[in-house]
C-alpha cells in the first residue's frame, strides 16, 4: 500500500512555514509527522502537496493507495480506524477529511475537497495542527507521546557521572555527550539523539529533545516543551520553543513560545518578547486573511520560517511573524509582520534582492556537508519570491 501524506487548506494556514514544505514535514514532538506516521505504519511515506515542491517532495501512487492528512498526528485510536478503511471509503472528523483509500485510478484525480461516496465518521479526539502557534502548544503532547514511541524496549546509553538526572524519563542514545549538566524529568521526559552534545553548565527542563548532531551550549537553560532539531546549535535562555533544524541560536539572549525553521540564525543577545505587557490576548499576521488574527493565547512569542536571519541585539515584539529569506537587524522592534524576502528593520524594510539571498543560502547550505543546495532547492525559493511579491510593497 502506497501511503501519502497529503496538504489541505491547513496549508495556507500555517503559512510562512509551509511556503517551503508539506504539512507533514514539520516537527512536532521529536519526530516530524511524515516521521511519525512512517514508525506506527513501519513504511515510507510520499506527499501531495503544492506543485512547486513536487520535485523535493514527490507523490508516490501506487494500485493500493491511503491518503492521510498531514496535519494529523497519529494515535492509536486513528491508526485503528484508518487500518480499516477498505478501497474507496473515506474517514472524517466532522468536515475534516483525515484519510481516503483510493485505487490508482482515483488516486490519480485525488481532491481533498472533493466529496466521497462512503464515509465513516470518526469521533475520538486527536491531535492536528492547522495555526503556527499550534506548533509550540501541542509540543508538549506530542513530544511525549514521541518519547515512548523511540524508546518503546530500549535502554537508554549511559552518559558521564558528572551530570545529575532528576527523575526517571531521561533517554540517551548511543554517542549522545553531556559532562556537568542538569537534566529535571519531574516534569516531562528528556530525549538525547545520537551525536548530541550538552555542554557544560547546562540545565534543562523535560520534556526536551535535541535530535542528532546538534549541541546545546555552555550554561544554557531551557525549559519544556522545548526541542532542537537536527544539525543545530543552541544557547541562551530557551522556554517552549520548537526548532526544526539546520539553525542557530547559539548566544545569549531568550527565546520563548516561538517557532524557528530551517537555516535561521539569530544574532547574540536578540530577543523575543511572549507576553504583552498589558496581558492581552496576542495575535499573529495571517496570510489567508492578509491581516492579525487572535491566536487565543496569552503567551505568543516567534514564529520565523526558513531561510530567515536576524542582526545582533534584535528585539522581536509579542506574536512577530517573520518570513522566508528575511533578514532582520537594527536598533528598535520591527514591526511584528516581516514578509518574507524583506531586508531591514525598525527604521524601514526593502526588498531583499533574490541573487544576493540565494548566494547566502548557498554559502549557509556548504556549512553542512550531506546538503546540497542544487536547482531543486533554488527553484522552490524562487517561486516563493512570486508568490509573496503582494506582501513587499514598502
Amino acid at each position: 500500500m502506497s501511503i501519502i501524506l497529503f496538504d489541505d487548506n491547513a496549508r495556507q494556514t500555517l503559512l510562512p512555514l509551509t511556503h517551503t514544505r508539506p504539512v507533514a514535514d514539520l516537527r512536532l514532538g521529536i519526530l516530524t509527522i511524515a516521521e511519525k506516521w512512517a514508525r506506527h505504519l513501519n513504511t515510507t511515506s510520499s506527499f501531495h502537496t503544492a506543485d512547486y515542491l513536487q520535485a523535493k517532495y514527490p507523490a508516490r501512487i501506487g494500485t493500493d493507495n491511503l491518503f492521510i492528512n498531514g496535519a494529523v498526528c497519529p494515535d492509536e485510536n486513528l491508526l485503528e480506524a484508518i487500518d480499516k478503511l477498505q478501497t474507496g471509503q473515506a474517514l472524517k472528523y466532522n468536515d475534516l477529511l483525515l484519510a481516503v483509500r483510493l485505487n490508482q485510478t482515483d488516486a490519480g484525480n485525488f481532491d481533498p475537497e472533493a466529496g466521497f461516496g462512503s464515509v465513516i465518521s470518526y469521533t475520538s479526539l486527536f491531535v492536528a495542527i492547522r495555526y503556527p502557534e499550534d506548533i509550540f502548544s501541542k509540543n508538549d503532547i506530542e513530544l511525549r507521546k514521541d518519547f515512548q514511541l523511540l524508546t518503546k524496549g530500549r535502554t537508554s546509553a549511559v552518559v558521564s557521572s558528572t551530570n545529575v538526572i532528576i527523575g526517571n524519563d531521561f533517554f540517551a542514545e548511543e554517542g549522545a555527550v553531556a559532562e556537568c549538566s542538569t537534566f529535571n524529568t519531574t516534569n516531562g521526559p528528556i530525549y538525547l539523539s545520537g551525536n548530541t552534545e550538552v555542554w557544560e553548565g547546562t540545565h534543562i527542563r523535560g520534556p526536551f529533545a535535541i535530535c542528532e548532531h546538534s549541541q546545546v551550549k555552555m550554561g544554557t537553560k531551557i525549559y519544556g516543551a522545548t526541542t532542537v532539531g537536527p544539525y543545530s546549535r543552541v544557547g541562551g535562555e530557551i522556554n517552549n520553543a520548537v526548532i526544526w533544524g539546520y539553525s542557530s541560536k547559539g548566544h545569549e539572549g531568550y527565546l520563548g513560545n516561538s517557532v524557528l525553521g530551517e537555516w535561521c540564525n539569530i544574532g547574540a543577545d536578540s530577543n523575543n518578547s511572549n507576553l504583552k505587557n498589558n496581558y492581552a490576548e496576542v495575535k499573529l499576521w495571517d496570510y489567508t486573511t492578509q491581516r492579525f488574527r487572535k491566536t487565543g493565547l496569552q503567551f505568543c512569542g516567534l514564529i520565523m520560517a526558513d531561510h530567515a536571519k536576524c542582526g545582533i541585539n534584535t528585539m522581536f515584539n509579542t506574536g512577530s511573524v517573520v518570513g522566508v529569506g528575511a533578514n532582520v537587524f537594527g536598533a528598535g522592534f520591527p514591526r511584528n509582520f516581516v514578509p518574507d524576502f524583506s531586508w531591514g528593520g525598525a527604521a524601514g524594510f526593502e526588498v531583499y534582492v533574490l541573487h544576493k539571498m540565494l548566494e547566502t543560502a548557498q554559502k549557509v547550505f556548504e556549512r553542512r556537508e550531506h546538503r546540497t543546495f542544487d536547482e531543486t532547492e533554488q527553484d522552490i525559493l524562487k517561486k516563493i519570491f512570486e508568490l509573496t511579491e503582494e506582501y513587499r510593497r514598502f
